[in-house]
């Protein structure tokens, strides 16, 4: 049975309050310019699912108690990470801090009648139709400053398997932090007394000079010349996922944003003389002379901007796309600017690369290890997500590994969509100077049913 037509039940119980194992210093952390914008004030989904292993070896808690072992490896990793456990503050001038006042992170126990098996087993793949009842939502997730900064539901399944949702302030980390997080906690769960990276705060690396100084140019930031452009309603989405082989000539993250940006482009149909722009996730941890001290787990993303207009994009090869993806993949920087403005949405394509984001290996909570650990992607995505596309890895279940890239499109541009990527796939000398003659196969997966 296909994930996406299951019906299954979860109860959950009553939210309650993990709070840090020890008592902790009560203290005001400020955030960086660069976690203050008002582009990363909303909460991230999360999601991994474990399976339960067939042998335990040395394991220093019960193994069917997956719920206690969570919720204790929680608390003690709250020692060392007191700011998940603190509150957000206002100060005048629009700062926010972190008043760390050890209120706790939110805590959600849930059963699910399902199991892992029959969620997709080890080939388990977004999207998620029945995500929101693995994800705790709050009422009042829009007020951050009342909201904790941190939610984690555990779901049993019936198999002994899991599922370990999150929902985290984005303000406080970006990908790389949260897992930093979450393979501590796995550490503790599995027997450790403290994590084998200890976290580093220090947000103050990331603050602007004052005066501030841009001495490059950021496009992301740029006012869109196509202001009128209707952004499509939720109801009117559908999405597909494109599992690609490794490249020869570029790398394969660098080909396939030029690629689905160009492709998603004509889908879209943007007027010919209005700019679009693809903008990149790009960490920046080690990238520049001072690197960022072991263990820094704030916000580090910088969001460069390729721009073209809609008829250079479509007229020219696709070398032309990769050429623009290329520079601005090597000339990243960051802005450090108090009051940075939001990019806007507006004619713009988001790529991020989740690929390298740690291992399953490092998450491995005792006798369970991890069979997805990514994204929570649903059917119909938030407003964060729509127009966004993460990159995943991803082995099929005949053993090929590939890169599983959503696609959120209005159904007429999804068809586009469909014909360009499949007419490009078919043309001989694309494949033969692009793809390894050896894996050239694209294949295209339907989240839900196609309107095709």
């Amino acid at each position: 049975m296909a994930f996406q037509s299951l019906v299954f039940r979860v109860r959950k119980r009553e939210p309650e309050f993990i709070v840090p194992a020890k008592p902790i210093p009560y203290e005001v952390k400020y955030l960086s310019d660069i976690d203050d914008r008002e582009g990363l004030r909303f909460h991230v989904p999360k999601i991994l699912f474990y399976r339960k292993k067939d042998f335990c070896m040395g394991s220093t808690h019960k193994a069917d108690d997956i719920v206690g072992v969570t919720k204790k490896a929680l608390a003690d990793a709250l020692v060392f990470y007191y700011p998940f456990a603190g509150r957000l503050r206002e100060v005048p001038g629009g700062k926010l801090l972190v008043e760390c006042t050890a209120q706790g992170v939110l805590f959600i126990e849930a059963d699910a009648d399902v199991s892992l098996e029959q969620l997709g087993g080890d080939f388990l793949k977004p999207p998620f139709p029945c995500l929101e009842q693995l994800l705790y939502t709050p009422s009042n997730s829009e007020d951050i400053l009342s909201c904790p900064l941190l939610f984690v539901q555990v779901t049993r399944l019936m198999c002994g398997g899991f599922i370990f949702g999150l929902r985290y302030n984005h303000t406080i980390c970006d990908g790389q932090g949260i897992h930093q997080f979450v393979k501590a906690l796995a550490e503790i769960a599995r027997g450790k007394v403290s994590p084998s990276i200890l976290p580093v705060w220090e947000r103050h690396l990331l603050n602007a000079r004052d005066p501030p100084q841009v001495t490059f140019a950021h496009r992301e930031y740029d006012p869109p010349s196509n202001r009128n452009e209707k952004l499509p309603s939720l109801d009117d989405l559908n999405n597909v996922s494109s599992i690609t082989p490794h490249l020869q000539a570029c790398t394969t993250f660098e080909l396939l944003t030029a690629w689905l940006w160009r492709s998603r482009t004509i889908a879209v149909g943007y007027d010919p003389n209005e700019e679009v722009r693809v903008v990149i996730s790009v960490s920046t941890r080690g990238k520049f002379h001072s690197p960022l001290p072991t263990g820094f787990y704030g916000n580090t993303v910088a969001y460069p901007a390729a721009v073209s207009t809609t008829e250079k994009l479509i007229q020219n090869h696709l070398s032309f796309a990769l050429e623009l993806v290329m520079q601005v993949k090597n000339e990243v920087n960051l802005m450090s600017v108090k009051g940075i403005p939001t990019i806007s949405t507006l004619g713009t394509y988001f790529v991020s690369d989740m690929r390298h984001m740690g291992n399953a290996g490092e998450v491995d909570i005792g006798c369970r290890e991890v069979v997805y650990d990514g994204p929570a992607l649903g059917v119909n995505p938030t407003s964060h997500f729509w127009m966004s596309s993460p990159y995943i890895s991803y082995t099929n279940n005949t053993g090929h590994k590939g890169c599983l890239v959503p696609i959120y499109l209005q159904r007429l541009a999804m068809k586009k969509f469909l014909l360009e990527i499949e007419s490009m796939v078919n043309k001989t000398a694309f494949v033969q100077t692009i793809l390894q003659p050896e894996t050239s196969k694209l294949s295209l997966t339907s989240f839900r049913k196609s309107s095709l």
